[in-house]
């Protein structure tokens, strides 16, 4: 018998300075079984990073043809497709296919910077892609703060980025890896 999702209650409160976006949003989580903490809180601020009243989650990692979070226009367009993690050549290819905009979210410290290389030269011909890198110990501490009701508050200014859940706070800075020319 298949495992079932874990269901995650999380209230996320973003101020986003640099786009001049204030919006709290309430998301029920399915964190697949084979997803770690660490990936889970990596989606959650992706999500906030992009954040905007027609963002969704996803499948997500149980659906290869889905992104992790994606953005749909009013008439049913794909407006934003967000991968996490270290995608094949080839997925990304078909993802900058799909949409106008990509946005990758690696993390995972000494892997990411080896997949970055080894993808980086066949990446320069996608204009509407942009990688962006989490530092790992970011990520760590940011895996020890997942619990099934969240309340967690993202301020984004300068691009630095103050994640805070309960108590607790964590500065994350994203690498931009690759910038995209059809930013939104």
């Amino acid at each position: 018998m298949a495992q079932k999702s874990t269901i995650y209650k999380v209230e996320l409160s973003v101020s986003d300075m640099d786009r001049h976006y204030y919006e709290t949003h309430k998301l029920t989580v399915a964190k697949h079984p084979s997803e770690t903490d660490e990936r889970l809180m990596v989606r959650i601020l992706a999500f906030a990073l992009n954040a905007h009243e027609h963002l969704e989650m996803t499948k997500g990692i149980s659906t290869d043809d889905e992104p992790d979070i994606w953005q749909k226009s009013l008439s049913g367009e794909l407006e934003l497709w967000i991968a996490l993690g270290l995608p094949s050549e080839k997925v990304i290819r078909q993802s900058c296919g799909k949409t106008n905009q990509v946005i990758i979210y690696s993390y995972g410290g000494r892997t990411a910077e080896m997949w970055w290389e080894k993808v980086k030269n066949s990446t320069t011909r996608f204009d509407n892609l942009q990688v962006m890198n989490f530092a790992e110990e970011a990520t760590n501490a940011l895996e020890k703060f997942a619990n099934r009701a969240m309340k967690i508050q993202v301020n984004i200014q300068d691009d630095d980025v103050m994640v805070s859940v309960d108590d607790h706070i964590v500065y994350v800075t994203p690498a931009k890896w690759k910038t995209s020319k059809t930013n939104r």
